[in-house]
């Protein structure tokens, strides 16, 4: 074990833990001002839900040995974290590390994917749908897709027992472009689908982002915890993480960049908002080829993935799919250009290996991170579909009409976010509407109102 390589990886956790209330700043900005606690509130609803299945038996289920083919671990073999609580010279190892520590970091990958899909549905899904789902997803879908990306297992005699995306197919995937981003972009797509449009869809003004700086703390926290999340994907302190830290940074930079001006070029205005969406594009982007790139074509890939992803995040106007917070736009398009960009400029000198079109390697890794991106989309979309539109018909999903007028907020959990004009206090509201009436009746002068 190696007490450098254990302490990277924990703090590298930490900050991968932070992208979720960060994610959940980043996305609450994007909503209305009467549905922020709701949006915040579907990122620590992941959270709870997904670190108590992980211990259970996710954890078990991606990093198991293989019981169908390369498909799927073994959901019993390390259940409750069974064998891997060892100290000491017992410790079981993954690497350098204990074990327990790559437990650790992992779960807050599967945490933040399922956080991800949520803003597609912003303003108008019942938490309790969205939490029944999120559950139901990250065990058919994340657990698995993370087996096949992830575990790198071999037996004593070499052989692979692992993932087939990762052994059998080979694809690079240094970080998650697959089975985070491309994986919640798909289900994000499907969701937005089962559940429709919000009421005024593309024409009602206050669809707009509430609070830009928000957004903007969110978009920091997010790059600030992405270092974790691709340097402590090297799973050590070491020239791998050096790497990966370095065009974690570049990337993002230079897709501040290129969002900004296509902004310009189309809108006549750069904004702050897309100079965050665009931090995250770039972010998104080099998560699988982090370790995979130069620096030099680290750049090019976030001007591209900047561009590319402004484009893309007005697709839905022109399609009529409602993605709420462009994950559709950002994550699932960012991630299949981040994973297909390896296939073209993978250096074959750098930790991740590869031979790319650009170095002469012909077309056959490019053929693989296609075949591996499209098997995760796929799944992750049908998937999504199916256990979205169950839902859908048995307790229902979306909100009733009445609720999303008035506001999520005050609707689903009862409290605001801010103090709006004439309602007394601005956090929790206990009353029940009969209640309230009779409070208000014999207050006039602090009538509690609804928000239209």
């Amino acid at each position: 074990m190696d007490t450098g390589d254990t302490a990277w990886v924990l703090v590298s956790a930490a900050l991968v833990l932070l992208m979720t209330p960060g994610l959940a700043f980043f996305y609450g900005g994007m909503t209305r001002a009467k549905g922020v606690l709701n949006m915040m509130m579907m990122s620590f609803g992941a959270i709870a839900l997904v670190t108590v299945l992980w211990v259970l038996f996710g954890y078990s289920m991606a990093f198991g040995t293989d019981v169908w083919g390369g498909l799927l671990g073994n959901p019993f073999e390390k259940f409750g974290l069974n064998g891997v609580l060892g100290t000491g010279d017992n410790a079981s190892l993954a690497g350098t590390i204990p074990e327990i520590a790559f437990v650790g970091f992992q779960a807050v990958f599967a945490i933040i994917t399922v956080a991800l899909i949520s803003g597609a549905i912003a303003d108008r899904a019942k938490f309790g749908a969205w939490m029944l789902f999120s559950g139901i997803w990250v065990v058919l879908v994340y657990f698995p897709v993370a087996h096949w990306v992830f575990d790198f297992n071999k037996d004593a005699d070499g052989n692979n027992i692992g993932g087939w995306i990762a052994q059998n197919l080979q694809v690079i995937d240094f970080a998650g472009g697959t089975a985070v981003h491309i994986n919640a972009g798909a289900a994000a797509l499907a969701l937005a689908l089962v559940l429709g449009k919000r009421l005024g869809f593309g024409k009602d003004p206050s669809h707009r982002p509430h609070n830009l700086p928000f957004v903007m703390l969110g978009a920091g926290l997010l790059w600030f915890g992405w270092f974790g999340f691709n340097a402590g994907s090297a799973l050590g302190a070491n020239p791998t993480a050096g790497l990966a830290w370095i065009n974690t940074l570049a990337a993002p930079a230079a897709a501040i960049l290129g969002w900004l001006i296509v902004e310009k070029i189309r809108d006549g205005h750069a904004t702050s908002l897309g100079a965050a969406s665009g931090a995250v594009a770039g972010l998104v982007a080099i998560t699988p080829a982090a370790a995979a790139l130069t620096p030099g074509w680290s750049i090019v890939l976030g001007v591209l993935a900047g561009a590319v992803c402004a484009l893309a995040v007005g697709l839905k106007y022109k399609l009529g799919y409602d993605d709420s917070l462009d994950v559709v736009g950002v994550h699932l398009v960012g991630g299949l250009l981040g994973t297909l960009f390896i296939g073209l400029a993978a250096n074959p000198e750098s930790p991740s290996g590869g031979n790319g079109l650009f170095s002469g390697g012909g077309f056959e890794l490019l053929g693989k991170q296609a075949l591996g991106s499209v098997a995760v989309m796929v799944y992750s979309f049908v998937v999504a579909f199916i256990v979205g539109w169950i839902i859908n018909k048995t307790m229902g999903f979306r909100i009733p009409e009445e609720h999303e007028v008035n506001g999520i907020d005050i609707s689903v959990h009862a409290e605001t976010a801010y103090e709006f004009g004439g309602r007394v206090g601005s956090a929790f509201h206990p009353l029940d509407e009969a209640l309230r009436s009779r409070h208000a009746a014999s207050q006039p002068e602090t009538q509690i109102k609804v928000e239209s």
